[in-house]
């Protein structure tokens, strides 16, 4: 009998995630019964959202057990079906966790052509976070042309669709990134008009300088003390997506926002969404998206470990931001 490959969650987290509180573990290989598909992964997502995941504390979604496999959205083939639409040999992208082998009743699983965008695309610009972008984007900021849309984590695999769809608006484009490398990589290659780098010690007047007419969409994926400054910099009745808070993820106490008046001052609309609300979405996006990608209009970067062993590691490295788009773990 084949072997399977899992990562469990060991221990929660006190702060930063270390790789001690995951566990590695081998395990005999599940068969697929009547009605079910084993799908062999090929690629793993690693996102932010998981750190909160490992965590207790109530959220929107439950929290990984002690001892049982980390969440995680996969792509991979169908290498036996009992299913009566699943095929084997299909690919199928769904949420099978931090593991190489994986059974499934189907829930959750969609058939996707391999031929038509990379496989692992699935899992991000053709993927959740793309669809994430779009919901941000179009549902919640609803840019005007001619608007200043400002985008945090903007070389990240969400961040960087929010600015290429948004100058397909007609809008100006300005990221927030960290490192000189990450802000030329969103102007040069993802064609934002301007980045900030928040490391620079000059966010403010950083910021005042590549958005002299102010923000007038502001797509939030850091939280922390890049939201403080830039609700310095909001317009009157401009809108937030506030889609993440990574600056929060692995500290102790939450960040405590004190340019909060700037929200009543500006009559500014803030928004919090998670994109698995909006479900519609995706058979809405995921087309639109697949065409511009393969279409050579919207362009990405990936990131790419070796190995589901090696995914503790990358997955500390990308909240630590040494990540550069998307990042991924390739099992096979």
């Amino acid at each position: 009998m084949n072997r399977n490959l899992q990562v469990l969650l060991k221990s929660r987290p006190e702060g930063w995630v270390t790789e001690a509180n995951f566990d590695v573990v081998e395990t005999d290989m599940q068969e697929a019964r009547p009605g079910e598909v084993l799908v062999r992964n090929h690629w793993l997502s690693l996102d932010p959202y998981m750190r909160g995941r490992m965590s207790a504390t109530k959220s929107y979604a439950a929290s990984v057990d002690i001892g049982a496999v980390m969440v995680g959205g996969t792509v991979g083939e169908i290498v036996d079906s009992k299913h009566p639409r699943l095929k084997t040999g299909q690919f199928v992208v769904g949420s099978l966790g931090w593991q190489l082998y994986a059974t499934s009743s189907g829930e959750g699983l969609s058939v996707v052509d391999p031929k038509a965008v990379p496989l692992q695309a699935y899992l991000g610009v053709v993927g959740m976070p793309g669809v994430t972008a779009w919901t941000g984007l179009y549902e919640i900021l609803q840019p005007r042309a001619g608007e200043t849309v400002l985008v945090s984590a903007a070389s990240g695999a969400v961040g960087g669709v929010v600015g290429q769809l948004a100058k397909m608006q007609g809008c100006r484009v300005v990221g927030i990134a960290g490192g000189s490398a990450k802000c030329q990589y969103t102007v040069q290659e993802l064609g934002f008009d301007a980045c900030v780098d928040y490391k620079g010690g000059k966010l403010l007047d950083d910021l005042k300088a590549a958005c002299p007419d102010g923000v007038d969409c502001y797509f939030e994926n850091v939280g922390g003390v890049v939201m403080d400054t830039v609700l310095r910099v909001l317009n009157p009745f401009s809108r937030v997506a506030l889609c993440g808070l990574i600056a929060d993820y692995n500290t102790t106490e939450p960040y405590g926002i004190t340019m909060i008046r700037s929200i009543l001052v500006n009559r500014v609309k803030v928004q919090g969404f998670i994109v698995s609300d909006r479900m519609d979405m995706f058979q809405r996006a995921l087309p639109k998206l697949a065409k511009l990608v393969a279409g050579g209009k919207i362009k990405y970067r990936e990131t790419v470990a070796d190995g589901l062993r090696a995914a503790p590691k990358a997955f500390i490295g990308m909240l630590k931001g040494e990540n550069l788009g998307k990042q991924l773990v390739k099992l096979v």
